[in-house]
């Protein structure tokens, strides 16, 4: 019996009292009553124990061991005594078998009233070890404590499988149920937040985070300890679940992260703070509101100083668990606005709007840099936050936007130019040679304004292709169609008092529509929109207020020419030739802006169908006279001579006035006011003479009446004219 270990003395004295080694009833009571004493006293000692601690807090330094050590040895005698009960006095002593049964159940009671104390003397212990940890600052060992802490007082699940087996459901409902309970939770509530505020203290001293404004300016430093040990100790232990982030989260985004995309910083950046003990950021910028864009900072130092906020954060970016680590949790706070901002305020205004700057760029690879070192540093999610990936992918697009956004803008500035500021085209291409070669514009006046117009086009269409598929359709070559269609639409309304009232202008304006449906002819294979349809408008738009313009022309003409009156049958006077000179001298003033202006055939043209407007009237102001005396036959003669003499200067070549409509039938009036009536009658020759090209029987039977007494000479000649 020397392996008999001394837990097991009592049942010895008990089951070998009478020396035989035979159990009884009485032996096995024995032994429960003396294991009942010993709870008791041990019950009465764990009581007076809990009650100086949690009830009266009176000094005790009683060390919760020792209670535990003898609570663990009286646990197994109980079991010992309960398997003794069940499997040998029970069975050997049939009589006594409802006394044992009483006894077992006491046996379990005391049991269960030994878990409940041995599980407060563990909450006990607990709070002792917190209070030894806490003097040697190991926070990682505290916060375990305080977590095992929470899942004996909690009963949570937290807790690990040796504690489990102490804090039974049963155990668990009981210990709640206790007058000391409350005041548990009290002193785990104390020491869970003194455990916080250490925490936050010490991370507080270890990066220490400054604001400082000032009536414009606002300077914020950031400074971190270089002790990497201590300060991942602290934010591991800070950062658990039960911390919030949110005051850290909101510094950073407001006087670091946001002032850095939406305004110019100074930053600098220091490794040799306090001898090497911290790293230190510090940024200065400006808080007054400005909506001036060349205040905006250029993205490549954004996005370094982004840079060195992470570089100079780094120490903290520990993990506090096997999937999260700092930067993640303050990223789940910030990223959101972040990115927003980076892409709206920084990334997109960044986006190149001139060719050069796109060929020069490198704002894509800058990009994807900057998302891969915020996906390393676990700030962002690859996988959900796709804002920066998402801009490098529409790159193309933003920059097509900003680029239309820019010819538009262009365009729309060299519209409102002035269209009289005017310059030379194709001085080489003579009449004859346009003439032959519809290829070629004819020299000729435009604006200054159209030819920038074409400059801009030619430069859209000069830009790299490289991007494109063989069937694909450039999409630049498409803002040459939203151009010139705003070219058509625009120039008439802004320069509507200037096209109506003066006739270079309407002129110029002419010529510029020309000049653009040669050049788009030209482009016919750079696959421009609605080409057909471009040409006929830009055509047709030029035409209508050039045509508007002669029309206008051709009514001062015909304004001047209402007053043309005979004074009397006998003389002409000097209205009519006064009138006449004012309707040439109209002409020489419109000849002065716009021969050189014009294609000569189209000023040809033009000229021709003014002088026939003013020619016509003029016949037929002739052919209103009923009676025409010789001397002012000899007058009108002078008159019509006035025109025929000055008409042809109006043309670059003299010749040009017969292409006049009336000109023939003018000269030919002219010769009949001269002539005899035998020289008439010939001039028509039966009717197959000259004057049947330009003049009907009947106006020359009225002629004839007009200039010639009624005579039979007369007579016979009006017969013959049929």
């Amino acid at each position: 019996m020397e392996e008999v270990a001394p837990r097991f003395k009592v049942l010895e004295e008990a089951f070998h009292g009478n020396g035989n080694g035979c159990a009884n009833v009485e032996a096995t009571q024995s032994a429960i009553l003396k294991v009942l004493t010993r709870v008791n006293r041990f019950q009465l000692r764990v009581r007076k124990h809990i009650d100086d601690n949690y009830t009266e807090f009176m000094p005790n330094h009683t060390s919760p061991d020792i209670f535990l050590e003898e609570s663990a040895s009286l646990n197994r005698e109980i079991h010992d005594l309960l398997e003794t009960v069940g499997s040998e006095g029970l069975g050997a002593l049939d009589e006594a078998n409802a006394k044992l049964a009483d006894s077992g159940r006491q046996l379990r009671e005391i049991l269960l009233g030994l878990g409940v104390s041995e599980h407060i003397l563990r909450i006990d212990e607990l709070f002792q070890c917190v209070e030894e940890a806490k003097a040697t600052k190991n926070y990682l060992v505290i916060l375990d404590l305080v977590g095992r802490l929470r899942a004996f007082i909690y009963g949570d699940d937290s807790v690990d499988a040796q504690d489990a087996q102490v804090a039974t459901p049963e155990v668990q409902r009981i210990f709640q149920a206790l007058e000391c309970y409350e005041t548990i939770k009290v002193k785990y509530h104390v020491q869970a937040h003194l455990l916080q505020q250490s925490l936050q203290e010490c991370f507080d001293r270890l990066v220490q985070l400054q604001c400082k404004s000032f009536p414009t300016s606002r300077c914020v430093t950031l400074q971190v300890s270089c002790d990497q040990t201590q300060l991942q100790e602290v934010v591991q232990a800070l950062f658990q679940e039960p911390y919030n982030p949110v005051r850290l989260c909101e510094f950073l985004l407001d006087n670091c992260i946001e002032p850095l995309i939406l305004r110019p910083v100074m930053a600098e950046y220091s490794e040799e703070v306090d001898g090497g003990s911290y790293v230190r950021l510090s940024l200065s910028y400006a808080t007054k509101e400005s909506s001036s864009s060349q205040l905006r900072p250029n993205y490549k130092q954004v996005l370094e100083n982004l840079k060195l906020l992470l570089q100079t954060l780094a120490g903290i970016n520990c993990s506090v668990s096997s999937e999260q680590h700092v930067f993640g949790i303050i990223g789940d706070h910030v990223k959101d606005k972040m990115l927003q901002l980076l892409v709206d305020e920084c990334l997109i205004p960044a986006v190149p709007e001139t060719m050069e700057e796109y060929q020069a760029s490198t704002l894509c690879e800058d990009v994807t840099q900057l998302e891969q070192l915020l996906v390393d540093s676990f700030i962002i999610n690859p996988e959900h936050d796709r804002a920066l990936g998402q801009f490098v992918e529409q790159y193309e697009t933003y920059y097509r936007n900003r680029l239309f956004r820019r010819v538009l803008e262009t365009a729309r500035e060299i519209i409102q130019r002035d269209l009289q500021d005017m310059v030379q085209v194709a001085p080489n291409n003579h009449t004859a040679e346009v003439a032959n070669d519809p290829f070629l514009f004819p020299c000729c006046m435009i604006s200054k304004s159209a030819q920038d117009f074409v400059k801009l086009m030619d430069r859209i269409l000069r830009q790299p292709t490289d991007k494109l598929g063989d069937k694909e359709v450039d999409p630049i070559a498409s803002i040459i169609s939203v151009m010139l269609h705003t070219y058509i639409d625009e120039v008439p309304k802004v320069h509507r008092k200037l096209l109506e009232s003066i006739p270079q202008q309407a002129v110029l304006f002419h010529n510029n529509c020309m000049f653009l449906t040669h050049w788009v002819a030209q482009h016919a294979n750079k696959g421009i929109e609605s080409l057909a349809a471009l040409a006929k408008t830009l055509q047709a738009t030029g035409q209508q207020h050039f045509r508007v313009q002669v029309d206008y022309q051709s009514s001062i003409l015909m304004g001047i020419m209402h007053g043309f009156e005979f004074e009397s049958p006998h003389t002409l006077g000097s209205g009519p030739l006064k009138l006449v000179r004012q309707c040439l001298r109209q002409l020489e003033l419109l000849k002065n802006v716009w021969a050189n202006v014009l294609p000569e055939t189209v000023y040809n043209a033009t000229f021709c169908e003014l002088i026939n407007t003013f020619v016509v009237e003029l016949i037929r102001r002739v052919f209103t006279l009923r009676d025409i005396s010789a001397p002012m036959a000899c007058e009108l003669s002078d008159l019509i001579d006035v025109v025929l003499q000055r008409a042809p200067t109006l043309f670059r070549e003299p010749n040009e006035v017969v292409q006049v409509l009336s000109w023939l039938r003018l000269q030919q009036l002219k010769a009949m006011m001269n002539a005899s009536l035998m020289e008439i009658t010939e001039l028509w020759g039966d009717g197959v003479g000259p004057l049947t090209a330009s003049y009907k029987s009947d106006e020359i039977k009225h002629l004839i009446r007009a200039l010639f007494q009624d005579t039979d000479w007369r007579a016979k000649a009006i017969t013959q004219i049929v």
